[in-house]
């Protein structure tokens, strides 16, 4: 069991991890190879010291120099859920791994785009945002699957082997999965319906709104709803409700960066990834002492 797990590799992950790494602390950090979508792509970064105004891809390379030489590694799986036990903390991931720690760190940044109707309302019960989780639920079965990201054309593979029939929605460019059980739609899907559980999706089509029977919804996405991620945090207008020592709700839990609400600034992101970690080196020492 280690002393942290860090849940995001934008800069709000990496400024904990330095620091967790420089206080002696032993932690994992979760993410991506490329750190952060929204770092590479800017266009241009002006506001943050030191950094003399070039794009994103520039920023990203020097970060990624500086966790080579700390010798800092990425666990490149996807953190699926956050579960505070006693006195501990269990993360699972879409990869079917299991891991403890002792406190967790949340900086996987804000949820891109709004939810589908329906989406928060039928999670759990027909809804899901893990693949390995919860695919062996829909054996010959119907499922439509709400694909954000290219990078997990390998999940919607993985589900079409296991269900009957795969109604794929890719919302990106330059698909390339393919099956005789899947189907691709290009649409955006605008409703999960259903009673008690799913049992359709509606997405438009030719000015009208069709209705789709399926038995399951699995959206893949980067960034998952935080309220999905940890049961029992409080949120406030879509964010993790923290104070000034990055603390939330949930004893040994902190969070960091956009997820925590606007300015969704670099320089705000690394400021808390810092105080978080010093509050969660604080938070250890007071359980040694206890």
């Amino acid at each position: 069991m280690v002393d942290c797990i860090i849940i995001g590799s934008g800069v709000a992950g990496i400024s904990a991890a330095l620091t967790l790494k420089a206080n002696g602390k032993s932690f994992l950090l979760f993410g991506v190879k490329e750190l952060s979508q929204k770092i590479v792509r800017a266009e241009k970064i002006r506001n943050y010291p030191g950094f003399l105004g070039e794009n994103g891809e520039a920023f990203a390379s020097m970060l990624q120099d500086q966790l080579k030489k700390e010798e800092i590694e990425i666990v490149c799986e996807r953190v699926s859920g956050v579960y505070a036990l006693k006195e501990k903390f269990a993360v699972s991931t879409n990869e079917g791994g299991m891991y403890e720690s002792k406190t967790v760190i949340l900086a996987s940044g804000v949820e891109q785009g709004k939810q589908i109707d329906g989406e928060k309302e039928f999670l759990g019960k027909g809804v899901s945002y893990c693949a390995t989780c919860d695919g062996f639920l829909y054996k010959n079965k119907k499922i439509a699957v709400v694909c954000l990201s290219k990078t997990f054309e390998h999940e919607v593979e993985y589900l079409s082997s296991i269900a009957d029939k795969t109604y794929l929605f890719p919302i990106y460019k330059n698909v390339e999965v393919t099956g005789e059980r899947i189907e691709k739609i290009v649409k955006m899907p605008t409703k999960i319906v259903g009673e008690k559980r799913v049992t359709g999706l509606i997405y438009p089509e030719k000015g009208e709104e069709r209705r789709l029977d399926v038995d399951g919804v699995f959206v893949l996405k980067e960034s998952l709803p935080v309220d999905a991620l940890v049961s029992g945090l409080e949120t406030e207008n879509g964010h993790v409700k923290i104070n000034r020592q990055c603390e939330t709700n949930l004893a040994g839990l902190y969070a960091t960066g956009d997820i925590t609400g606007r300015p969704y600034q670099y320089a705000k992101a690394v400021g808390e990834g810092n105080v978080a970690a010093h509050s969660v080196t604080e938070y250890l020492q007071k359980l040694k002492t206890e």
